[in-house]
């Protein structure tokens, strides 16, 4: 339920306002070179109050790491990191408790869990959790890029071994309906609301062959955890949803080489569930943060009543914002678990 993957699995724990969040990664191979300063630029991305229209909420955000790391070295058996909360202001959220926010997990998380859920900063439901998610992401990054004592590139090559790393970026393509994403930001400021956006990512050294038909397809893998990011509504693979618009003569990316190499990339990478060796590509659609700082209209279920009501506390404006190296890590996650299903990544680096 709070676990995904195969051979390269995570599991998430913790609640925003809760003693810490953490991850357990396990099936990492061992051998791997990792310190916790491996992980700090991407949890220095995510961080909020880093720029405009992020949430003033800061944490230090540095991961203890618990088990699975012995003399700065992967030992092959499960990784937990764990983050401190420190910075809570758990009061914004007792005086709204009897309003759950439209748009967030409030009523159904406490029709589910029938009100012993903890309903501070979102609990379990929390972007917050997204910080191990992020740090796994950037372990699955550094074996994707062949690090740790395994050899070198050279080495490898001279072993005829071939050598190619993978690399994973995304990055803000709109917000607000807007291709100026400042524009787009300014134009929620002004209305004092949120808004959403769209992320483009792009991952580059995709050998081909990763990913199975149908219901392993390196798609259905890739949308299962991407969905899983707080506030993702929507994603689409290369050309997307522009393609049904398309003639078939058109959209069909023709093959140049036996590398199969292809004189446009509609298909984003990817084809019948498999990867071609071409540029993976996908975008996502976030929606506005739900918490918002417009009046709005709810019920309030004490009263049985609806009411007028404003959102305290510290958001997001636009949480597509800090999104992108979530997006990267998973898409990370996703990368390294087929690497090891297709033993293009040995268990011992």
């Amino acid at each position: 339920m709070n676990s995904i993957g195969r051979l390269f699995r995570v599991s998430i724990f913790g609640e925003s306002h809760g003693e810490c969040v953490g991850i357990t990664i396990d099936g990492c191979p061992a051998g791997l070179a990792l310190t916790v300063e491996d992980m700090l630029p991407d949890l220095e991305r995510r961080k909020g109050g880093q720029q405009k229209g992020t949430t003033p909420r800061q944490e230090d955000d540095i991961p203890k790491i618990m088990s699975g790391v012995f003399n700065g070295i992967t030992t092959g058996f499960p990784i937990t990191l764990i983050f401190e909360n420190k910075n809570t202001r758990s009061e914004d959220y007792s005086k709204q408790r009897s309003i759950p926010r439209p748009g967030h997990a409030d009523w159904v998380a406490h029709q589910k869990f029938g009100g012993f859920e903890d309903y501070r900063g979102g609990g379990h439901f929390s972007a917050r959790l997204t910080t191990g998610i992020v740090a796994a992401g950037a372990i699955a990054k550094k074996l994707l890029n062949a690090g740790g004592t395994s050899p070198s590139p050279l080495e490898r090559e001279l072993e005829g071994e071939v050598f190619n790393p993978i690399t994973i970026q995304a990055a803000v393509t709109e917000i607000g309906g807007e291709k100026d994403t400042e524009a787009g930001l300014q134009k929620a400021i002004a209305a004092k609301d949120s808004v959403g956006g769209i992320i483009e990512c792009r991952v580059q050294g995709l050998p081909v062959g990763l990913g199975e038909p149908y219901f392993d397809s390196l798609e259905s893998a890739l949308a299962h955890i991407l969905f899983a990011i707080p506030a993702v509504r929507g994603v689409e693979f290369g050309t997307g949803f522009a393609a049904s618009a398309m003639f078939g003569s058109e959209h069909n990316d023709a093959i140049e080489d036996m590398t199969g190499k292809t004189k446009t990339n509609h298909a984003g990478g990817i084809v019948g569930g498999i990867s071609n060796g071409n540029e993976l590509v996908f975008r996502l659609a976030v929606k506005p943060t739900s918490s918002t700082p417009k009046e709005q209209n709810s019920l309030n279920w004490e009263t049985g009543q609806t009411e007028n009501f404003s959102i305290k506390g510290r958001h997001d404006l636009c949480v597509a914002l800090r999104a992108p190296v979530i997006v990267e890590a998973v898409t990370a996650l996703v990368v390294a678990d087929f690497m090891l299903l297709q033993q293009h990544i040995k268990r011992i680096l």
